[in-house]
């Protein structure tokens, strides 16, 4: 198993920090802690090393890497132009969970970009990760440090949970604090668009640029960022998310959960603070993910409790949507991919998803 040392997310150690960076100068894999979600970190300008990153996740080549740089100038060693609209959005949200997709310079290996002629490139917010990559003296590809396609991690025990030995070196600065992967905002087309929206809500977006637009999906070929396909972040049990009123949405989860628990099967469920009066009296497993107005603390354990219930050897999780305002956008995009299509609303019969349990 890869060893799991400690580090103090502060104030790093930086003979660990040197220890880390040499390991990734000499094409390595370091999974590390970013204020959003742990990363795998590698040398971005390494085809070989970024190439490993691939293997170990099992991702798909057509999907694309964040490079991870530590000062905002470094974003002009990677993109062949910088916008005032960029260097705006640098100068209030970075260092952040905010990551920029703009046309890439010819130093930027084909590999980290399924091809495309656009990188994505953020500073984040972590002194362990900023540190890192200051001893790296390289930008560092890093996406979540697990299987693909599974939930992300949040701690150093996750990431351990995942990828076991095909990582050289984890470090441990305790639980991410956002808790859901950043906002990407692509920035050559003429409105700026959302791709995968995270960590930086679309509302601060739009209190700089005006209103920016939304594509969270693109079915085939090569992706244009992480996060778009329609299958992603999902625990191996089913899940199916619920929307709609808090009212209509609770009925609905409890519906489900009889159904399904009269039929003998073990089902959990992923609610609010306010969910768990109307459900104790359900032989369920739970995760209460927070307040439903307390979106940060909501996006913060969302991975978490999706984990907990992950392991817990269940037939069905049932989620609920917690809206499409600040961070409730994330969640939401997070858990339609994890669900895969298994979605129920008002006015839709949850049987014509064509969902089964044990699928």
């Amino acid at each position: 198993m890869a060893p799991i040392r400690p580090v103090d997310a502060r104030s790093p150690d930086p003979r660990l920090i040197a220890e880390a960076a040499a390991i990734i100068r000499a094409g390595g894999l370091v999974a590390f802690p970013t204020e959003t979600v742990y990363g795998l970190g590698a040398d971005g300008l390494n085809p070989a090393a970024v190439a490993r990153i691939f293997e170990a996740k099992g991702r798909p080549p057509t999907d694309p890497l964040i490079l991870h740089i530590a000062e905002p100038e470094a974003l002009s060693q990677l993109v062949l132009e910088t916008p005032p609209v960029a260097l705006e959005l640098a100068r209030r949200f970075w260092p952040g969970p905010l990551t920029f997709v703009l046309p890439k310079r010819s130093v930027v290996p084909d590999i980290v970009t399924a091809g495309l002629p656009t990188v994505a490139v953020r500073m984040p917010a972590h002194p362990v990760a900023l540190a890192l990559i200051r001893a790296a003296g390289t930008p560092i590809a890093a996406p979540s440090a697990n299987r693909f396609s599974r939930t992300s991690p949040t701690t150093a025990q996750h990431v351990q949970d995942d990828l076991g030995d095909r990582v050289d070196l984890i470090l441990d600065a305790g639980p991410t604090p956002i808790g859901v992967e950043s906002t990407i905002l692509d920035l050559t087309r003429p409105v700026p668009t959302i791709l995968r929206p995270g960590g930086l809500p679309r509302e601060a977006l739009e209190a700089v640029l005006g209103p920016v637009a939304i594509q969270t999906r693109v079915d085939e070929g090569p992706q244009p960022s992480p996060g778009l396909l329609p299958k992603h972040y999902a625990p191996r049990t089913p899940l199916v998310l619920v929307l709609g009123p808090a009212p209509q949405m609770r009925a609905a989860m409890r519906e489900l959960a009889a159904r399904y628990t009269a039929q003998g099967h073990r089902i959990g469920l992923l609610i609010a603070e306010e969910d768990r009066a109307e459900m104790a009296d359900l032989p369920v497993e739970t995760a209460v993910l927070g307040p439903e107005k307390d979106l940060e603390t909501v996006a913060r354990r969302l991975y978490e409790g999706l984990r907990e219930l992950d392991a817990r050897g269940l037939s069905l999780l049932i989620a609920r949507d917690f809206g499409e305002r600040g961070l409730g956008l994330a969640v939401r995009d997070r858990l339609m991919r994890a669900a895969g299509g298994r979605v129920v609303a008002p006015g839709l019969d949850a049987d014509e998803r064509g969902y089964e349990i044990g699928r």
